[in-house]
């Protein structure tokens, strides 16, 4: 890629299965220089504004199917390990394009069908929709705007737009409903979510938010088929939302109803200890399948309820325990001063979501384990002593009682 500053990607679906868009900022290739103490220049635009003076920076292209067949022709050179294929190799093989869009955008968001992708720039109040029809037609007919100083093809962005629409200030990011064309698109300087048709062209409504949003996320939506019905605003700043306990305040998630046909509607303020919210996805309840227990298969060293034993070969001491509420079995272990441990340990608990903790602090042995799960430790008892171990996890009334004792005779 050119030396501009890459940012988000999103890969094509459908219709444009198999090409990818990425933004991209300081198309301007600016420096910087301002303020006191510069060593090399004086008086210089601030870095944020040189690198805002274009009206335009540069969404990326790629045909990875093209790049594919350029790969397993070898045409790359190893760098750091990973193949690179070479700028002029991606042009000559038209895998590599770039799209005018809004300067300092932070986002391109590719349709469910694939047919569109839409950007937002920072600083640009609309939302652009490229029709990627028109840029396939582009491509195929090589009808470029020019070539950047690398040679890289432009594309000419009015004949690639299927629409823009004035959403407000500060558009972010766009997320998808299930109900076809419309879409939702943070605000960040605006502090709002809006809802809007990007194939009519037109703004739905808004619902403000607490607020500077960044990301947002639908149900599924960045999926083939977006389930709807719910939206998260993940917001960076939270300023008189929570009572403030230090500098930092915690993020701000807020849960929206999007239920078509009706205003959206802010159901649920979360707030987290986390640092700036990302990204972050939503999906369907029933499509997840977790394991309730791990399977006796899963470990070689699976200890039974009734097979815990203690083996002994020379120095080398194999401890096979068990942990259930509210005891270890075996609870009182003898080893001798230079035995080398082997310590396996089953969580035989049936029940969901019992964890059992494992600690020998002395011996800087600390674990946990879920239900059906078996771990394994290893130490050199190497000064004799008694030493407790027990429960770290909170297991049950008798957690406190649920102990034993490893003792290390000379």
């Amino acid at each position: 890629m050119p030396p501009y500053m890459q940012d988000v990607s999103d890969a094509g679906k459908g219709f444009s299965e198999g090409w990818s868009v990425t933004n991209s900022v300081n198309t301007e290739l600016y420096i910087g220089g301002y303020g006191k103490g510069n060593t090399k220049w004086k008086n210089r635009l601030a870095y944020e504004a040189g690198m805002s003076a274009k009206d335009t920076d540069y969404m990326h292209i790629v045909n990875w199917k093209a790049a594919e067949k350029l790969f397993k022709a070898g045409k790359y050179r190893k760098v750091n390990g990973h193949a690179l294929i070479p700028m002029e190799e991606m042009i000559a093989a038209n895998a590599l394009f770039l799209l005018p869009e809004a300067k300092s955008p932070h986002g391109a968001d590719v349709s469910p069908d694939g047919r569109y992708v839409i950007v937002s720039g920072k600083l640009d109040t609309h939302t652009t929709v490229y029709d990627f029809k028109k840029i396939f037609s582009l491509v195929e007919k090589k009808d470029f705007a020019g070539k950047d100083p690398w040679g890289i093809p432009i594309l000419d962005m009015k004949k690639a737009i299927h629409t823009q629409v004035n959403v407000g200030l500060g558009p972010l990011h766009t997320q998808y409903d299930s109900v076809k064309g419309v879409v939702y698109t943070s605000l960040y300087v605006d502090s709002m979510v809006v809802r809007w048709d990007y194939l009519k062209g037109k703004v739905l409504n808004k619902i403000p938010i607490h607020y500077n949003i960044g990301h947002l996320l639908t149900a599924e939506g960045d999926t083939v088929e977006p389930d709807g019905k719910y939206l998260i605003a993940l917001n960076k700043l939270a300023i008189d939302r929570f009572t403030p306990i230090g500098p930092l305040h915690p993020q701000n998630h807020q849960l929206i109803d999007i239920t078509a046909g009706r205003p959206m509607q802010l159901l649920y303020d979360m707030p987290l200890p986390l640092g700036e919210p990302h990204y972050a996805q939503m999906i369907k309840a029933d499509k997840l399948k977790p394991v309730v227990r791990f399977a006796k298969k899963s470990f070689p060293d699976y200890v039974k309820a009734g097979k815990e034993r203690v083996e002994r070969n020379g120095n080398q001491v194999t401890i096979h325990s068990t942990a259930i509420r509210s005891h270890f079995s075996p609870e009182v272990i003898e080893v001798k001063v230079g035995d080398e441990i082997t310590w396996h340990i089953t969580n035989v608990e049936r029940a969901q979501d019992q964890v059992h903790g494992f600690a020998v602090d002395s011996y800087n042995v600390h674990g946990s384990l879920e239900p059906g799960e078996t771990a394994t430790f290893k130490f050199v008892a190497d000064k004799e002593g008694v030493y407790p171990f027990y429960c770290t996890e909170f297991c049950s009334a008798l957690h406190l009682e649920m102990t034993g004792y490893l003792l290390v005779k000379p």
